[in-house]
């Protein structure tokens, strides 16, 4: 295969959800053409230099961003030729996402690249193509999580006209398998929320299948069964503890709660109220299980390292209570230096180091238990999403502060200026994750670890791309949820046969 037509295939495999079937050949082709520098250097093409540079930065390969100069003139600008090239176009918009701080080319390339590809007539443009460029101004690749993209990759893939029948034909087939293993993990919770009673507990949120997809899009691979229900089991208890804070107890009632949770200790549980003491039991008991399960099947004992992250939440938790029962207005940086440990997304990292790393070792867990800056700007992405998906009706009524509504303070901005303000942050944190994903893959066994934190970042780009599809989940977000966890590809019989005796059903 030439180059370009290699680059396409391993940009396909990855999009229709088969890349973890082949690490090793995709490794071993991204090998090769990294080493060839001299077709590199002599494309002028921006579709394939575009295609080669975004599946290098993102197999952890640091191309520097001189390689797009080619297309650029004097100015510092890119020709504004290319403005025609609408392949290339969106293939220089998928890459400027792959960016690093400090990279001004892909930074050029960004602004570039959406501002022409919102100013195109797309009813001239092949009806496939326009598909991608819609597709990537409402999000992009490097934003997408794997299944959702996959589900949507697959349909597309079929209409190609230089579809491989074989490679649709398994991608179909391994993503109804691959379902068929989360719908039974979702009945096994199903059957805990049941046993644990939360169906009862009416004063807290039922996210249940929410918070399952949440976690099937941190670690989607079959093996990682155990990753993805203790994750979910944590997930849960962080939506609890959440409402528990944020709608039930006295300030005072709240200091005592979190102080329980500080000791970890359940002597005097009866000198809390009757909801707060069985939330915190709840929390307690489910922590404690999923430790004990770790330290059978891990080796070692993190329910101290759970038990300090637990203590972070709930005591940012009371600086909430505090600001906001005293009238105070924090700053942004005030507000985001306490959010980032109250959104909840580092015990949810937390665990997944421990779910999907097979050897611990003292200087992994070190490292993460002082929480790198990859876990923060993962967890910070997920608060400013958060925040962005509230509503103006929410904002207008100041139940809690939130990053909209601090900047607001601090500036003097209209609601629409500090949303956009927030985006860019959200985008300029990106490109310090993407660069933390660089220096942290020196670790042995990261690699899982590392794209959970990824994955906790897009999972928030998902659920609060419309509004707030978390707390208030819209039909959109629903409906997402559904094709890819209940609603399998529709596959020809051949592909049913093949099925069956992969299940070992009889047909």
């Amino acid at each position: 295969m030439n180059q370009v037509a290699k680059l396409e295939l391993v940009d396909g495999v990855q999009r229709l959800g088969l890349g973890y079937h082949f690490e090793t050949e995709i490794k071993n082709a991204l090998g090769s053409i990294h080493n060839n520098i001299e077709d590199a250097q002599l494309s002028d093409d921006l579709y394939p230099a575009s295609l080669r540079f975004r599946l290098l930065r993102q197999h952890g390969y640091n191309v520097q961003q001189d390689v797009l100069q080619r297309f650029m003139n004097e100015t510092g600008t890119f020709n504004e030729s290319l403005k025609r090239d609408v392949k290339g176009l969106l293939g220089l918009y998928e890459v400027s996402f792959h960016g690093l701080e400090g990279e001004t080319i892909l930074d050029e390339a960004w602004n570039f690249a959406s501002k022409h590809m919102k100013d195109l007539n797309l009813d001239e443009v092949p009806t496939t193509l326009a598909s991608h460029v819609n597709h990537a101004l409402d999000m992009p690749i490097h934003w997408r999580p794997n299944r959702l993209e996959a589900r949507w990759f697959i349909d597309m893939y079929e209409k190609q006209q230089d579809m491989i029948p074989s490679l649709l034909r398994l991608a179909k087939l391994n993503f109804n398998l691959v379902q068929s293993i989360h719908r039974k993990e979702v009945s096994n919770l199903a059957r805990w929320w049941v046993e644990l009673g939360a169906n009862k507990m009416t004063f807290f949120r039922d996210r249940l299948v929410e918070n399952y997809f949440w976690s099937c899009i941190l670690v989607f691979d079959p093996q990682y069964t155990a990753c993805r229900e203790l994750n979910v089991k944590m997930g849960c208890m962080v939506t609890l503890i959440d409402d528990v804070y944020d709608i039930y107890g006295t300030p005072e009632e709240l200091e005592l709660l979190t102080d329980f949770i500080v000791r970890w200790d359940i002597t005097d549980i009866d000198k809390l109220p009757p909801t707060i003491r069985d939330s915190f039991m709840v929390l307690y008991n489910t922590t404690n299980e999923v430790g004990y399960w770790m330290m059978r099947e891990r080796g070692i004992n993190p329910i101290p390292y759970m038990r300090k992250v637990w203590a972070d939440e709930c005591k940012a938790y009371m600086k909430e209570v505090h600001w906001y029962n005293k009238g105070i207005k924090p700053t942004l940086k005030e507000y985001m230096d306490v959010a980032v440990d109250s959104i909840g997304g580092l015990i949810v990292l937390l665990d997944s180091y421990f779910l999907t790393t097979d050897k611990v070792t003292e200087e992994g867990l070190d490292y993460v238990s002082k929480i790198p800056g990859v876990m923060h700007s993962s967890a910070k992405i997920f608060r400013f999403n958060n925040d962005l998906g509230t509503s103006s009706h929410e904002l207008a009524r100041g139940d809690n502060y939130k990053a909209l509504e601090c900047y607001m303070n601090e500036t003097g901005a209209l609601e629409e200026a500090a949303r956009e303000h927030i985006r860019h942050l959200v985008r300029e944190t990106w490109k310090r994750m993407n660069k933390e994903v660089f220096e942290d893959y020196t670790f042995p066994g990261f690699g899982p670890f590392l794209s959970a934190c990824s994955n906790l970042a897009r999972a928030s780009q998902f659920f609060y791309h419309y509004e707030d599809g978390y707390g208030h989940p819209s039909h959109e977000i629903k409906d997402q949820i559904l094709s890819a966890l209940f609603d399998p590809v529709p596959i020809d019989y051949v592909c049913i046969i093949y099925q069956g005796l992969a299940f070992g059903e009889s047909l």
